[in-house]
């Protein structure tokens, strides 16, 4: 796991910011941790109000974002997890969920962050969910990422010195 190399930041103020994270449904214990993980990044970053919309799967977020992205939502975090099995699922799934969410941010201009875990096994995605015990948290990750990059998009659409 790697986590080297990680910017450190602090936290700006985003309460004027319309949030929403989409997120999907499958490993519970997971995916707990990824929503609280993106709940203390709204707390730090003071987002009020965050939407939060549930998806069956990681493949059914790029959709769900897309409509969000169209909501004018500035920031739309993506949250999911896929693991490996057997079969080439796994790199289908993965592959559908980076290029659609990939498709989402630039068709809208819309900061989305990517909170969408692509692990070999169960222990891997505990690891980085923001668990307890846990080595990364990627829910808080992927929000923070998103806020920053709204915020910057916000300065750069006024002509950035505004």
């Amino acid at each position: 796991m790697s986590g080297a190399g990680a910017p450190t930041q602090q936290p700006i103020d985003c309460h004027d910011l319309r949030v929403a994270v989409v997120a999907a449904s499958w490993h519970d214990q997971v995916m707990d941790g990824l929503l609280a993980g993106a709940q203390r990044a709204f707390d730090d970053y003071r987002v009020e109000a965050p939407v939060v919309v549930r998806v069956p799967g990681t493949f059914e977020l790029p959709v769900v974002a897309a409509a969000l992205a169209a909501q004018a939502y500035d920031a739309v975090i993506a949250l999911g997890v896929v693991i490996r099995g057997g079969t080439p699922h796994f790199d289908y799934v993965c592959s559908a969920a980076t290029d659609g969410l990939t498709r989402v941010a630039l068709d809208h201009q819309t900061a989305i962050g990517f909170g969408v875990l692509t692990c070999d096994t169960e222990q891997q995605a505990l690891d980085r969910a923001g668990l307890e015990g846990s080595q990364e948290d990627k829910g808080y990750e992927a929000s923070s990422a998103a806020l920053v990059t709204a915020q910057t998009l916000r300065r750069v659409k006024r002509g950035y010195g505004a």
